[in-house]
């Protein structure tokens, strides 16, 4: 059973931080408090350990900012998730581990997230994609300093382009291009199909 923190943390990482209504915005512990029917004591430890993160960012006397992040810190972001997914790319593919079932199952599950009621489900699954080739490394460092990216990700509002069919669709097929080239055992062809995703994505985030 979760603790009031681990509580705390889980809801505002995973429901506050990806809803992008709240960006450049003050969060209210007390809100916070009665949303989840907890104690202020875990809200205010649990936005410590967003703080450490620097995903928001702690203000003297007005509380936690979620500050959204800089054309720079995106540009930075996309730079980093590209060096940590080519590096799974071509060492599972070396060595042979390459969680085919495992991604193949992800994106069949995300091809039937279709539409905008399915919106946070659909980049749930997104990342469950990724993360799962990240996983494959089997370095705990790695895949918890790329669970670290994918969280500051989330404020960019990455929720709205991902409300048209049509990034829907470019999506399934950039990750069905990546899946293609690691079946082949083709590093080369997967890290250019990462680069190519995560140039459409950085994209879309920088006009956001």
């Amino acid at each position: 059973m979760q603790s009031g923190r681990e509580k705390a943390y889980t809801y505002l990482k995973d429901i506050v931080l990806t809803d992008p209504d709240m960006q450049d915005r003050f969060l209210s512990e007390q809100d916070l408090a009665d949303r989840i029917g907890i104690s202020r004591t875990p809200i205010r430890e649990a936005l410590l350990l967003l703080a450490a993160e620097d995903l928001v960012r702690l203000v003297p006397k007005r509380g936690a900012h979620i500050a959204p992040l800089s054309g720079r810190d995106i540009r930075e972001l996309m730079e980093m998730r590209g060096l940590i997914e080519r590096f799974a790319a071509e060492t599972t593919t070396a060595h042979g581990t390459v969680p085919v079932t495992e991604m193949a199952d992800l994106l069949t599950h995300q091809e039937s997230l279709r539409g905008e009621r399915t919106t946070q489900e659909f980049i749930a699954a997104d990342h469950r994609f990724h993360a799962a080739l990240v996983a494959a490394v089997g370095n705990t460092l790695m895949s918890r300093q790329y669970d670290a990216l994918r969280s500051r990700q989330s404020r960019v509002g990455i929720i709205t382009p991902y409300r048209t069919g049509r990034r829907q669709d470019e999506v399934l097929a950039e990750h069905r291009q990546i899946l293609d080239s690691l079946v082949a055992g083709d590093a080369a062809a997967a890290c250019t199909a990462i680069d190519r995703h995560l140039r459409a994505t950085q994209h879309i985030l920088l006009a956001a």
